[in-house]
């Protein structure tokens, strides 16, 4: 049994896709809405070079790569007021203005990918109004459309938006992969009671595994 995929094995690079789930500033850098939250972004932004590593990995092995960013449209349209609600509790909400722009939304300097990650040429930046990237969003269509079958998930919130599709992909019936040293949540406790979660009874959604893992077997496409 293969450790990293233990239900199927993907038979070429192009069907396994390497999903970067929201890396943006509001999350991971100096001055976005986490920071201005006064959150601690020390875990967000210590994945960021394991991140850029799966990157490179996949972009070697020649799989899918799909980036995407959580944030609403101008005028706030795909907005449910409970979710403005809900951020607004904390005390600066989703299209307040911040530092970095209007908060999550679309275009504005906070919205954007941290550079260390930019998205090249070929790949998709997929934008969602919600937590998983399945969510009213053409993200499904587009991974059939690639023929992709296999998802390996990094990014930020594990205990947010990654796991959100992680558990979409596996609904679905793609076989999923969360690199646990490629994701973090904002509080450590969250992001280790998440990976506890995922791992429990073998892993009810798919697999967790690490980016040397990640590593070892996108060699199988070198062979």
């Amino acid at each position: 049994m293969n450790m990293f995929w233990p239900f199927t094995l993907p038979e070429r690079a192009s069907q396994v896709a390497l999903v970067i789930i929201d890396m943006q500033v509001d999350f991971c850098a100096p001055g976005g809405w986490v920071d201005q939250l006064g959150e601690d972004i020390s875990n967000t932004r210590a994945v960021i070079p394991a991140v850029a590593q799966a990157l490179d990995v996949a972009r070697h092995a020649g799989m899918a790569v799909f980036h995407t960013r959580e944030g609403h449209l101008p005028d706030l349209s795909d907005l449910p007021a409970n979710k403005q609600w809900r951020t607004r509790v904390h005390g600066l909400g989703i299209g307040d203005e911040g530092n970095c722009g209007r908060i999550l939304v679309r275009g504005e300097p906070g919205f954007e990918i941290v550079p260390e990650l930019a998205p090249v040429a070929g790949e998709v930046v997929i934008d969602k109004p919600g937590k998983s990237a399945f969510h009213t969003t053409d993200f499904e269509r587009q991974l059939k459309t690639a023929g992709v079958t296999h998802l390996v998930i990094t990014g930020v919130t594990s205990d947010c938006c990654v796991q959100s599709t992680f558990r979409d992909g596996f609904e679905r019936g793609y076989e999923c992969v969360i690199l646990e040293d490629c994701t973090a949540a904002v509080e450590e406790r969250n992001h280790e009671a998440t990976m506890d979660i995922l791992k429990a009874f073998g892993g009810r959604w798919g697999n967790v595994a690490t980016l040397a893992e990640f590593g070892q077997t996108s060699e199988d496409f070198h062979a």
